[in-house]
């Protein structure tokens, strides 16, 4: 048999990361194309439209569907296709529930936080200044992300920390929309540094405060902003 005709060897398996990879991409673009207002609220998302815009087969995109649905962030229509569903009502009500779990999380911190986590968010607070004064986004998102991860494991609430990975969804892909302006940056670096304080002093009361406003000016914030775009 000559060597052109023998059988090759069997093709490396494609690894199963590399495809959750994919899925997870293609998800994440989604949703932050929903809560930052590209995709309007009612509109009808033409499957085969979105796949070649992302530059992929229907099959991830539809498990991407299948995720958001469950979020209520669209709505399958028998014999019409996917209806986008997010809108300022339901955007307002998840930055209110965010704010109510955060800021209980925010006073248990205050009363059980060690000095090495006050070390901690001393560090994470000085590295967001300088992001922001910089205008570093992604670093700031992260760091952003890492303030409030602390605060979490130093109120010692792990009941009230599962409540909040449902709202947690939604929050990265609103701040990933609303960090990209400079005065919404210097803003929230205001409020996270008033948190810090409050926890600094061991201030329940502050601290509780201090979160709740924050979460709900920016959940506001957000409103005004993707929906004002959307009536463009």
């Amino acid at each position: 048999m000559r060597r052109e005709d023998s059988v090759h060897r069997p093709l490396p398996s494609i690894d199963p990361n590399m495809l959750k990879g994919l899925r997870e991409h293609v998800h994440e673009q989604l949703r932050q194309a929903i809560i930052s207002g590209q995709l309007p609220t009612g509109s009808l998302l033409n499957e085969r439209q979105a796949a070649a815009e992302l530059g992929v087969s229907t099959t991830p995109l539809k498990e991407a569907l299948r995720r958001l649905e469950l979020e209520g962030l669209v709505r399958t229509e028998p014999r019409r296709g996917i209806r986008i569903t997010f809108d300022a009502a339901q955007a307002e009500e998840m930055a209110l529930a965010r704010a109510a779990l955060e800021s209980m999380i925010a006073r248990q911190a205050a009363t059980r936080i060690t000095d090495e986590a006050i070390a901690e968010l001393r560090t994470v607070g000085e590295s967001m200044r300088q992001a922001t004064a910089a205008g570093v986004v992604r670093r700031l998102i992260a760091l952003n992300e890492t303030f409030h991860e602390t605060i979490h494991a130093a109120s010692g609430c792990r009941y009230l920390q599962r409540l909040l990975a449902g709202q947690l969804v939604y929050d990265k892909a609103a701040r990933k929309f609303l960090l990209g302006d400079q005065e919404e940056r210097e803003r929230a670096l205001g409020e996270h540094l008033s948190i810090l304080a409050a926890l600094e002093a061991r201030d329940p009361d502050a601290a509780e405060r201090a979160m709740r406003d924050h979460i709900v000016r920016s959940g506001r914030q957000h409103v005004q902003t993707a929906f004002a775009r959307r009536k463009e």
